[in-house]
């Protein structure tokens, strides 16, 4: 069993109004970004419930929806039920086998719950057509609201630090609970590039994702400036979440 299998994911994203539409935009960014030839198949990894398949499922022949629960998947198929060029298959990221290779792969909201994210990138490049495009986002080591946290603890190090940070509480790793790590960016853009990507672009994602702006600062406010600064915030990994845009080398 999965375990999504067991947790209400749809009812998570019930106010979170701004996080989604923060994360169409830097979806919709990156995927302007691809060419119209490398838009017939798409691998989705990690598709869940099917929150982001309609924001590039008129853009694809064939969308290939990569799931591990069998409770997000039956709520995937009611959800996007108008559409036919779906094809669902259950297993994990580290499991990844797609029907036929595919131009583009996007894994969005997964790699938190990965610890050695190496081999599965290795796996989506062999799943991928030459030259075909990766969109990835990771949950950020050294954001912005994080390295502040931790230079006023005295911890000076942090951002030198690589080594994904476990964001369990001690009861869950204890109960050996799914991991919830994040990332550093600069080992997975190592990775990637170990793994046969160059990366093309990233993204800042959520860069307002603090309790008291959302409470304060009207969505559409927020929204307002993702749009403008999330590129130029990319910069300096501000963000909790990023996005990259990689291209298959080899």
């Amino acid at each position: 069993m999965a375990f999504y299998d067991h947790y209400n994911y749809q009812r998570y994203w019930q106010g979170r109004k701004y996080e989604h539409k923060a994360e169409k935009i830097a979806l919709e960014k990156l995927l302007k970004n691809i060419p119209d030839k490398n838009r017939k198949t798409i691998l989705d990894i990690g598709a869940g419930f099917g929150r982001i398949t309609p924001i590039y499922a008129n853009q694809f022949a064939s969308c290939y929806l990569i799931e591990p629960s069998e409770k997000l998947i039956s709520q995937a198929k009611k959800n996007l039920k108008k559409y036919q060029n779906l094809t669902f298959q259950k297993r994990r990221a580290e499991e990844l086998s797609s029907l036929k290779k595919a131009d583009v792969a996007i894994m969005i909201r997964v790699a938190h719950h990965i610890k050695k994210l190496d081999p599965v990138f290795k796996k989506i490049n062999h799943s991928l057509k030459r030259n075909g495009y990766l969109i990835l986002e990771f949950a950020n080591k050294v954001n912005f609201k994080t390295k502040l946290k931790m230079w006023f603890g005295g911890n000076f190090s942090f951002c030198q630090d690589q080594v994904p940070c476990d964001r369990r509480s001690l009861a869950n790793i204890n109960k050996k609970t799914i991991f919830f790590l994040n990332h550093h960016p600069q080992k997975i853009n190592q990775e990637l590039e170990q793994s046969g990507f160059k990366i093309i672009t990233k993204l800042s994602v959520s860069n307002f994702r603090w309790p008291l702006l959302k409470k304060i600062i009207p969505t559409e406010i927020l929204i307002w400036g993702e749009k403008i600064l999330q590129p130029v915030l990319a910069k300096i990994n501000f963000g909790p979440s990023i996005f990259i845009l990689a291209q298959k080398t080899n």
